[in-house]
């Protein structure tokens, strides 16, 4: 079951070039900034009350972010839900036909099990799931 929103991801070439923006100009709360050699990404949290922005930056040119960027550009990466118990849900998506980017959860940026979405099954929108 989704409980609510988790994260708005954004994809960035740079977050040194624009966390100014977000943490003088919005009043968004830098948390931290963290790299994953794994996923190939360095990611910066940022708050506002009780939301959550990641923005995302490649750290090398196989990362999935750098993929991104040359197609798209800056921008919207991913919506994240925060969800109850992410094994079930995974079972009952593929049963009703959504194609999963993962089968079974893995674990994220912040320690938290997660899986995604194809954007081909939900409207052109990579989603990501993410259990508490």
């Amino acid at each position: 079951m989704i409980t609510g929103i988790e994260h708005i991801g954004i994809a960035v070439n740079k977050i040194a070039d624009i966390i100014d923006f977000y943490e003088d100009f919005l009043g968004l709360k830098l948390v931290k900034i963290e790299e994953s050699k794994q996923h190939r990404i360095k990611a910066a949290l940022l708050t506002v009350n009780n939301m959550k922005i990641e923005l995302i930056e490649p750290l090398d040119k196989e990362s999935s972010i750098s993929k991104f960027l040359d197609r798209k550009g800056q921008g919207i990466h991913h919506i994240a839900f925060r969800v109850d118990d992410l094994g079930t849900l995974i079972k009952d998506l593929k049963s009703k036909g959504f194609i999963l980017i993962d089968e079974k959860p893995r674990i994220g940026i912040e320690g938290k099990k997660i899986a995604f979405l194809h954007p081909k099954s939900t409207g052109n929108v990579l989603i990501e799931l993410c259990e508490h």
